[in-house]
């Protein structure tokens, strides 16, 4: 039986760094120097890498890695806002990198920028975008991009019993990479039956349940069922939600989804509804 996997983002990255940073920039001879903290006096978020490089065409500029289960759509602002923080903390030019694990269930358009302007005064943040489904499995192996190794069955062409096995043999012929069985196994889950799964990596897939992707998994789920019945409850007392108030009440917490769905009938008007979520927000 395989170790439990530490499958934070720095440590998948840290497995084959240079690698790594060649691959999201695209850009040869690259040097990693060191991985810097991402953990800012206003921001603190366990998928922020941030990396620190040397380029023999651009010298010292830092990676910002940023891999999210799913795309949040607060994602581009926050992107504007650790690269700020980044280059004013280290004084350094900054290559920020969105990378998508998992594919949005009503499949937006991810943008690749970010936009605003107020009374005349502009910002801007570009950024790249990788959708993991998008990359073609056959890039791993060609390129030895050990860190998307637990990603195989979910990257394009990678939901196959061949690719999965392909991809299990690479990691146990490396020590370090063995920890990372877990991971491969909950994303084969996504795209293979478990006795597929079972037979492949002779595993008990209760070990699945042991693992934080998992529980992030089981928890956007459940935050996702709370909202919708949160919203029908609503719909049944208001009618229709205009499109404003009900992405406010999307964007309710858990325990205020539990609050509002225990004392919706006390609120007589979508006026009310609003109030309410301004005194949740202040």
């Amino acid at each position: 039986m395989a170790k439990k996997a530490d499958i934070g983002s720095k440590r998948l990255i840290s497995l084959a760094p240079e690698a790594w940073v060649t691959w999201v920039t695209q850009q040869p001879d690259l040097t990693v120097t060191e991985f810097l903290t991402s953990d800012f006096q206003w921001i603190s978020r366990e998928n922020d890498v941030l990396i620190k490089v040397r380029s023999p065409d651009q010298g010292e500029f830092l990676v910002l890695n940023e891999l999210q289960l799913r795309y949040d759509k607060h994602m581009p602002l926050r992107i504007r806002a650790y690269v700020a923080l980044a280059e004013e903390r280290y004084h350094l030019p900054v290559y920020p990198v969105l990378i998508n694990i998992l594919p949005p269930g009503k499949t937006p358009q991810i943008p690749s920028t970010y936009r605003s302007e107020f009374m005349g005064i502009e910002a801007s943040q570009d950024y790249r975008v990788i959708n993991l489904w998008e990359v073609d499995v056959e890039l791993v192996f060609r390129d030895n991009l050990s860190t998307l190794l637990p990603f195989v069955p979910i990257l394009k062409g990678g939901n196959e019993p061949q690719q999965v096995q392909q991809a299990l043999i690479q990691l146990r012929a490396n020590e370090q990479l063995q920890e990372l069985e877990p991971l491969l196994s909950f994303f084969a889950s996504f795209v293979l039956d478990a006795s597929v799964i079972q037979e492949i990596m002779r595993w008990d897939m209760a070990v699945l349940r042991e693992s934080p992707w998992y529980q992030e998994i089981l928890k956007e789920g459940l935050q996702q069922g709370k909202i919708e019945l949160v919203v029908n409850l609503l719909t049944e007392q208001f009618g229709v939600l205009p499109f404003e108030t009900r992405q406010r009440v999307e964007n309710l917490s858990s325990e205020q989804l539990n609050t509002l769905a225990k004392h919706y009938l006390t609120l007589n008007s979508i006026e009310e509804l609003e109030r309410w979520c301004d005194d949740q927000t202040s």
